[in-house]
């Protein structure tokens, strides 16, 4: 009898506190079993957090502060553009510009007379591969400099970052009658080192077109040095060190570790050095007097004036602008999409 008034007591008491007899399989009211989500309650997403400023607003939070700068670009850039444009669709001669005659509208017209011109495609040939040398021999000078700047002590290095920016400052019209001098048959030291004689660097076609590649790669290489000399200075020398102790060389370092590092800079100053060489002008024009013997040194910049203002075919003029705007935007775009398919975050 004790005994089952023992076990009728604690009967009692659990049903009373409400945690009666376990039962298999079953659980306890109010209890979570591992791995559910909880009541829906608990499940419902949360909203934003206190605070937070809504999305729309913070979107359009950077175009506020880019607007100065877009409002500067859209007067210097997308006015100049779309008179180019225009005009590229007119007749407009020195006939129209004085008056003389009404401004007739053209439509492609001015761009099939360019593009039957033998002498245009002539031209862009050798623009493309002027342009194409010309930031293949300023990348690797400016990189191999860079490098360089990295070796050596900081007096030499000085040195040659004043020198090179120098260069850089020095105006396209003043260096290229500076190496005019230098290669020049009667006067220059160059001959004189070389002892060619009176041999004209200027008369020949690939002659001339090699010395004005110089020039260029002259003024642009700073350029290039200096902001890969910067991108090299921030990549951390734990990285440099352990490539040297696994034994690779320098150029394996530069080919495998800092080129792919660099990447993004290397992204820009290839973008800029292809802007900048394929719209030379100055350095043709004064080196070769023009475009050369018969225009055999032309590029479409120095093509571009002759027609717009030696011969005072503006329109003409404007669309080899046009032509050479698309194709700048082209390269450049392609480039860019190159590199995002290859994974590069631009």
């Amino acid at each position: 009898m004790a005994t089952q008034d023992t076990r009728a007591e604690r009967a009692g008491r659990g049903t009373a506190t409400g945690a009666g007899p376990r039962i298999p399989g079953s659980r306890i009211p109010g209890s979570r079993i591992p791995g559910s989500r909880g009541p829906a309650s608990a499940r419902r997403s949360r909203g934003p957090a206190a605070g937070s400023a809504p999305r729309g607003r913070a979107g359009w939070t950077p175009w506020l502060y880019l607007a100065p700068a877009l409002v500067v670009l859209g007067g210097l850039l997308v006015y100049p553009i779309y008179q180019l444009g225009l005009i590229s669709f007119l007749e407009y001669t020195q006939a129209q510009v004085s008056g003389g005659e009404p401004t007739t509208f053209q439509g492609f017209g001015n761009y099939a007379e360019l593009f039957a011109d033998e002498q245009f495609w002539q031209v862009l040939l050798a623009t493309v591969l002027f342009a194409a040398a010309c930031v293949v021999s300023t990348l690797v000078t400016g990189c191999a400099l860079a490098v360089l700047l990295t070796r050596v002590r900081a007096v030499p290095r000085l040195a040659l970052m004043l020198a090179a920016l120098g260069a850089w400052a020095t105006p396209a019209v003043t260096g290229s009658t500076v190496w005019l001098f230098l290669f020049d048959p009667d006067f220059g030291p160059v001959n004189r080192v070389l002892g060619l004689g009176d041999h004209s660097w200027t008369y020949g076609r690939l002659s001339a077109f090699a010395l004005v590649l110089l020039e260029v790669v002259w003024c642009s290489f700073p350029f290039v040095m200096v902001t890969v000399y910067a991108g090299i200075r921030a990549v951390p020398a734990e990285v440099l060190e352990a490539a040297a102790l696994d034994g690779a060389s320098q150029w394996r370092i530069w080919r495998s570790v800092l080129a792919p590092m660099l990447r993004p800079i290397l992204v820009v100053v290839t973008i800029q050095s292809v802007i900048w060489d394929f719209k030379v002008f100055t350095q043709i024009y004064v080196m070769t007097n023009g475009g050369g013997i018969a225009g055999q040194n032309l590029v479409l910049n120095v093509y571009a004036y002759q027609k717009a203002f030696a011969a005072s075919q503006y329109s003409l003029g404007s669309a080899i602008g046009v032509v050479m705007l698309v194709l700048l935007l082209g390269v450049t775009l392609v480039y860019l999409r190159l590199l995002r398919r290859q994974g590069e975050e631009l």
